[in-house]
């Protein structure tokens, strides 16, 4: 078109058109995206982050949880022995005996301390470790506890006569502290004030409500249970021993001065449970147990 002919330039087009609209939306940062926010890798990497977090604490938090439950079962032992300590206090010394008003192992369970109010030791009567009976209804046959489990209901709620009342709970009672006549001159005692009453145990963590009798003159010759208690007894002779790990190789137990702490495992044999009662039986260092005698769940337990 010779010289004449010039280059048509493309008119920019107002800004209220439609094309307007399409370049400022391509060329301009969407105002749905917020640039400030997490990408889908940043989240993820939190997520793990917190994962990580708490796998860590989780064994810190259970472990603080049972310490705080031991505590607690220590305060109800303190609370057993305040009555067995009220109870010696008001009858010039005695221990308790079958034949008086506070039955065989009343006192340790509360069951005839007061009959007229049994609920007063309805909250101390189960280490908090173990809370849930073996026999809720008390219609079944099988009432032993375990390691992490009450014993009882003996029999049926509401009833029991007045002396079985509420029978249930995780503590037993040494039934040399709470004596009967017939063995009070060769394996109980008849009063608190004695010499080693601090090794003397009266009520601790057991699987069932008292120590049979005629076990505890020969206690030192009866093995360890081959396994642990849990959920429910596991062996006969647990009845006979309280061996469980209740709490962290170790039971809590109140003694005859009315002091509580806790009991390694297989510290229970050096214990004095009755007068006649050897504390370095062949369960002891004393007594040369050596470390492969033990049952292999305690094995790697604390010596004494």
């Amino acid at each position: 078109m010779g010289g004449s002919e010039k280059r048509v330039r493309r008119a920019k087009p107002p800004s209220g058109t439609r094309e307007s609209s399409s370049t400022s939306i391509i060329h301009h940062p969407s105002s749905i995206i917020n640039p400030s926010g997490f990408t889908l890798i940043e989240l993820l990497v939190v997520i793990a982050i917190l994962a990580l977090l708490t796998a860590i604490l989780m064994p810190t938090l259970q472990r603080v949880r049972r310490q705080a439950r031991a505590v607690a079962c220590q305060a109800n032992l303190r609370q057993w022995g305040a009555f067995l300590a009220m109870y010696v206090n008001e009858n010039d010394g005695r221990l308790p005996s079958p034949a008086e008003e506070v039955s065989w192992n009343g006192w340790g369970l509360g069951w005839d301390w007061d009959p007229g109010s049994h609920d007063e030791v309805k909250d101390i009567r189960c280490c908090p470790m173990a809370t849930r009976l073996a026999d809720p209804t008390g219609t079944g046959t099988d009432k032993t506890g375990g390691t992490f489990l009450a014993w009882g209901r003996v029999l049926p709620e509401g009833k029991e006569p007045v002396l079985w009342r509420n029978s249930y709970g995780s503590y037993g009672v040494n039934d040399r502290v709470v004596h009967s006549e017939q063995d009070v001159r060769t394996l109980a005692w008849r009063t608190a004030d004695v010499p080693g009453s601090d090794r003397i145990p009266a009520c601790f963590d057991h699987t069932s409500a008292w120590v049979r009798g005629g076990a505890w003159t020969v206690y030192e010759e009866i093995e360890p249970p081959p396994r642990d208690a849990i959920p429910t007894t596991s062996d006969p002779k647990a009845g006979l021993c309280p061996c469980i790990n209740r709490h962290d190789e170790g039971i809590n137990a109140s003694f005859l001065d009315s002091s509580v702490h806790k009991v390694g495992l297989k510290e229970i044999w050096t214990l004095k449970w009755n007068r006649q009662f050897n504390t370095s039986g062949r369960w002891t260092k004393a007594g040369g147990v050596q470390p492969e005698d033990w049952p292999l769940w305690m094995r790697n337990f604390k010596d004494y």
